[in-house]
């Protein structure tokens, strides 16, 4: 296929709702870092830039046949694992954690990327199975050591809620490709008999959030406090929102991590209950977009990598959104587009290249 009649396929749908999302998201930051006393911190400024560096990103990976990931899968996931093993050697410390790579002017969080990483390689070894689906056990072990692998390494930054989602990539692949049904009562029998094992193995300040999260009160002034904020400043909302950079809890600053981790909660109070809805219904068009992709995808391996990537958008905003509204433990996850950070928004460009590649190649036979 030329090269004109693949700009033809581009999905400018899809495109367009992406930049909504990126616009919204830039707009609730810039809100977000505003100060009580009218000063904006450079945040929204910065994001700008990387979303341009999304842009860039999202054209390149476009633009190259994504058949050639399958190819170069082995050696891409290679180059990640070696990328965590440098953060634990020569990695930034923040807050207590060692996540980030400083190249140049730039700080990345490689754990990010690992998520794409883990989604090309795991669809392309189900991909060479010859088995009729559903898969049994002994088609599963690979690609749940080639998930393990990564996320031990992120365990040990420590980022317990990467690593988890760096499984559930992978386990959601695994899951729409299909696995047999006594396989998938098995694993969820083993796992609720190693809970007990994990909990002793949990860090005291991740056994701290999961008691914080079964009972906030706990403990209202220390682990509990972030929580009880991100829901005062959800409810405070109410229905329509108190309006565009009027969020009390924000520019007090009573709310913690409010340009980051709990941006959702600056949303749902200046936005209220409707404006919080129309950016979920946003995001579940897009989930549902790149779900559409996958269905249509010529190939297993472009059905099972566009599954991989849309996993890693949807994953992301149920924790996120889950998180800040205290229906799940505080796990760190960004909201994408939204939360500040430059890994993130590259991550996101990145998935959205990969869906938007795999639907304008839907007809294309050679690489």
């Amino acid at each position: 296929m030329s090269r004109k009649s693949l700009l033809s396929q581009v999905d400018t749908g899809f495109l367009a709702l992406l930049l909504l999302l990126s616009a919204l998201g830039l707009t609730v930051l810039w809100s977000a870092s505003h100060g009580a006393g009218g000063g904006v911190d450079p945040f929204a400024v910065r994001q700008l830039r990387w979303f341009a560096l999304g842009i860039v990103a999202l054209t390149v990976t476009a633009s190259v046949d994504y058949r050639h990931l399958q190819n170069h899968a082995v050696g891409l996931y290679v180059g990640l694992l070696l990328l965590l093993a440098a953060v634990l050697v020569v990695g930034r410390v923040s807050m207590g954690a060692q996540r980030w790579l400083a190249m140049g002017p730039l700080r990345l969080q490689p754990s990010e990327f690992v998520k794409i990483g883990i989604a090309v390689l795991t669809a392309h070894l189900l991909s060479r199975e010859v088995e009729p689906v559903p898969l049994g056990l002994r088609h599963l072990w690979l690609p749940a050591i080639a998930a393990a692998l990564p996320a031990g390494l992120i365990l040990l930054q420590p980022d317990l809620g990467t690593a988890l989602l760096v499984t559930a990539v992978a386990g959601s692949i695994v899951l729409f490709h299909g696995i047999r049904r006594n396989v998938l009562l098995g694993l969820a029998g083993a796992a609720v008999m190693a809970a007990p094992a994990a909990w002793m193995l949990l860090k005291e300040y991740q056994k701290q959030r999961i008691l914080t999260f079964l009972d906030p009160e706990r403990d209202p002034l220390g682990a509990g406090y972030h929580i009880i904020q991100s829901k005062i400043a959800v409810g405070s909302g109410q229905f329509l929102g108190k309006g565009f950079l009027m969020g009390t809890q924000a520019r007090l600053q009573f709310l913690p991590e409010r340009h980051t981790d709990f941006i959702f909660s600056v949303l749902a109070e200046e936005w209220g209950f409707l404006g919080a809805f129309g950016v979920l219904a946003l995001y579940g068009l897009l989930v549902l977009w790149g779900l559409d992709i996958a269905a249509k995808a010529r190939d297993t391996f472009g059905r099972l990598l566009a599954v991989g990537v849309t996993s890693i958008l949807f994953l992301h905003v149920a924790i996120n959104v889950g998180m800040v509204t205290g229906c799940l433990p505080v796990v760190g996850v960004p909201l994408p587009l939204f939360s500040y950070g430059g890994s993130s928004v590259l991550t996101t460009y990145l998935c959205a290249g990969i869906l938007i590649n795999v639907r304008m190649r839907r007809f294309s036979r050679g690489l």
